[in-house]
């Protein structure tokens, strides 16, 4: 019998918004048909491995205060106790996927070589444990940015021997990837960026992480890998600057090296939070140039300069983020992976499962609201009927291509001034969202 990790917690389940039981869900029902799918196809909610089974609540003040031995006594042992504990988490809160880094699921030993070997063992198991609970890999990646090997950066550094390592690891991870049926393969740049532009060759790290992107995308096609390849923006930390600040930034990147075909956007809240946008207006980026792909679920703390990677509660943004990926079609491939992390001071088990059940609950809502807003379709009206200019006489010639520079200097002269602009009533449309939200 499977030793349990999680004594006293019972399988999540509904219960609806008046039930006083904190261990279950008031919102998340997974067979509720939201927008002509069930909750549980449109949220795709997925474990992240690092935070939930590796995270001890250190921080730059202080170690870890909770432990995450899992009663292993030998690293194997850890690591290996550590996914029994990944799948006991998933089953009893009803997830259907996870997310991992390579050093999140293994140890790294005195060579690549051994580490790549306790990495086959633990992906033996992942994969007996992925067909015991019915789960799946939604993402997998290669953590280019903890070891000291990678203080320059990874695809970016100054070293090639260090460059060389980093694609050694990410050839390994998505091995892994494939081998587990990923339906997705992420880049972050943890540390591709600089912190002084004295010491740095710009151009030649921006060239050096295509050739490694174009290199890693080519390998796994090689192998079989059928999922969707991913670029996660952050405009800072651990590096004073990234590359991949935001998905404007990396559209561009994409395009001048010919990858926008090979890559979307995995997008997470609280870096765009860190970039100065709303978790929105990242989304709709990703979403009007036909690059959404996946999400990180947290949020941030506006009060504080850091990515605190926390549990999202916000309903408000999870709301406006569902508008968006109802809005591009829902999900593919991807899914809701919350990269969040119990507070420091949550150090007991149970605290785990308040976590991600405030986060599935907050989405759940966000997804029924978005729904009514779109179902309602005043906000949509009204964008609508703000651009009618466009539809007719010059407005549709503009967007067909049709006028010239003196087409439009002709139109302007005969108007003499501009004088039949509306109201853009953003209170208005504001207060449509509240009315809805708590109707």
């Amino acid at each position: 019998m499977m030793r349990e990790f999680f004594k006293g917690i019972d399988k999540i389940t509904y219960e609806g918004p008046k039930t006083n039981n904190p261990l279950s869900f008031r919102y998340y029902n997974p067979d509720e048909i939201v927008g002509g799918k069930t909750m549980r196809q449109q949220l795709r909610f997925a474990m992240s491995y690092w935070h939930t089974m590796c995270g001890e609540g250190s921080d730059m003040f202080g170690r870890g205060t909770i432990d995450k031995s899992f009663g292993g006594n030998t690293p194997m042992e850890i690591f290996k106790n550590k996914a029994y504990a990944a799948f006991e988490i998933m089953d009893k809160l009803d997830i259907d996927f996870f997310c991992f880094h390579d050093r999140d699921i293994a140890p790294e030993y005195a060579t690549l070589r051994e580490t790549n070997a306790g990495l086959d063992a633990v992906t033996v198991l992942l994969k007996d444990l992925m067909k015991q609970y019915n789960k799946k890999l939604l993402w997998g990646t290669a953590n280019n940015f903890s070891n000291p090997r990678y203080m320059h950066g990874a695809g970016t550094s100054c070293s090639a021997d260090a460059f060389c390592f980093a694609a050694a690891q990410i050839k390994k991870a998505l091995e892994i990837t494939t081998e587990l049926g990923g339906e997705g393969y992420v880049f972050w740049g943890g540390r591709e960026g600089y912190d002084t532009l004295l010491n740095t060759d710009m151009g030649l790290e921006l060239d050096n992480m295509a050739r490694l992107m174009k290199l890693s995308v080519e390998y796994a096609r090689s192998i079989g890998f059928q999922g969707d390849f991913y670029i996660e923006p952050k405009p800072k930390e651990p590096t004073k600057h990234q590359y991949d600040f935001d998905v404007a930034t990396v559209m561009g990147f994409l395009r001048k090296y010919g990858l926008e075909k090979d890559f979307k956007m995995n997008i997470e809240a609280n870096h765009a939070t860190l970039a100065q946008h709303t978790f929105q207006h990242e989304l709709r980026v990703a979403r009007v140039n036909g690059v959404f792909g996946s999400i990180d679920a947290n949020q941030g703390d506006l009060l504080l300069g850091w990515d605190t990677d926390q549990f999202p509660t916000n309903v408000y943004d999870t709301a406006m983020c569902m508008y968006e990926v109802i809005k591009a079609g829902g999900f593919t491939k991807g899914g809701l992976n919350f990269d969040a992390k119990v507070r420091r001071a949550s150090f007991e088990g149970a605290d785990i499962f308040h976590g991600y059940i405030a986060g599935m609950d907050a989405f759940a809502l966000g997804l029924k609201i978005a729904d009514r807003l779109i179902v309602d379709g005043r906000i949509d009206q009204f964008v609508e009927d703000r651009y009618q200019s466009y539809k007719t006489g010059i407005g549709a010639d503009i967007v067909a291509g049709k006028a010239t520079m003196d087409d439009l200097e002709k139109h302007a002269l005969a108007l003499g001034d501009v004088v039949s602009l509306k109201s853009g009533r953003q209170e208005y449309l504001e207060n449509i969202v509240n009315s809805i939200m708590f109707q």
